[in-house]
């Protein structure tokens, strides 16, 4: 079902992508149930991309609610070997201002309960997660930022929460004294799983705001956050155009092949059915007798 190599994941404020030639809208069906909503194919800049709003159109699903293990396995049936994903986020740090766009390099996971590995059933997986952003992707998005003339900070820490409510003041103060530099609610599980897939993963961080750390600004309001969403989403429409024509080769790079010495079960003793569920991750390492 090979359809593109390229995808992006649209956070709060980017449900669609204009500028697609080619278009069409494809319904995948995962093992893990439906995704947030149709994937969407095109042509971007010569490049074949596939554009998926992370919490539907409309904005229909909280964070909480999304269901990552079907947009990631979803993604991966359409042959996409590099993720761009766009997450609204506060700004933790003085020095990034709201509507800067941050390229971070670590997560720091605050989430409760939500799903975060494709393994299990049969089966044991253990990646490797010390840097869980790909920092080739993370390079070209940086130097496709500046190019746009966008003001962006390279590296950064991103906390993820659960949500959907914003932090309190005393965790906010918290987070920032743990050294964090950008709070948002997605990034969990789906640098996890898009590492578990194989597929490479870098996020553009938007900051809408200062959290409620900050004493001298407003209290973080929905009215705030959707009105620097919309300023914001236009840049990472152009950073994404922009980067079409700058993305690394992925050949190379170690996040597509992160499950090589990553499991641990006997392969003879690994459930038909997680076989068969499984196959479009594990087909490498499976031999036809195991």
């Amino acid at each position: 079902m090979a359809e593109a190599q390229i995808a992006v994941i649209g956070g709060s404020g980017l449900y669609q992508m204009e500028g697609l030639a080619d278009l069409s809208e494809v319904r995948v069906a995962t093992p893990f149930g439906e995704p947030s909503d149709v994937i969407t194919l095109g042509t971007l800049e010569g490049q074949r991309i596939a554009f998926l709003p992370r919490h539907g159109r409309g904005h229909r699903i909280s964070p909480s609610e999304i269901n990552a293990r079907a947009n990631i396995y979803a993604l991966k049936l359409l042959g996409v070997k590099q993720i761009i994903a766009v997450s609204a986020c506060g700004s933790m740090r003085e020095s990034i201002a709201p509507l800067d766009i941050v390229i971070p390099d670590q997560i720091f996971d605050r989430t409760k309960g939500r799903p975060s590995t494709f393994f299990g059933q049969g089966i044991v997986t253990h990646i490797g997660f010390a840097d869980p952003f790909c920092q080739r992707l993370s390079n070209a998005l940086l130097e496709a930022t500046k190019t746009v003339g966008a003001r962006v900070h390279s590296g950064g820490t991103y906390v993820c929460i659960e949500g959907p409510q914003f932090s309190t003041k005393a965790e906010s103060r918290i987070y920032r004294q743990w050294g964090v530099d950008v709070i948002g609610m997605t990034a969990i599980p789906e640098a996890k799983l898009a590492r578990e897939a194989e597929i490479c993963y870098a996020t553009l961080a938007l900051a809408t705001d200062y959290d409620v750390w900050h004493e001298s600004s407003e209290p973080v309001t929905v009215e705030m956050v959707v009105a620097n969403l919309m300023k914001n989403t236009e840049t990472a429409k152009r950073i994404i155009r922009a980067a079409m024509t700058m993305l690394p080769n992925t050949d190379s790079c170690g996040c597509q092949s992160a499950l090589k010495d990553a499991i641990i079960t006997d392969r003879t003793l690994i459930p038909a059915e997680t076989k068969r569920d499984l196959g479009p991750l594990l087909y490498k390492y499976l031999t036809p007798n195991a």
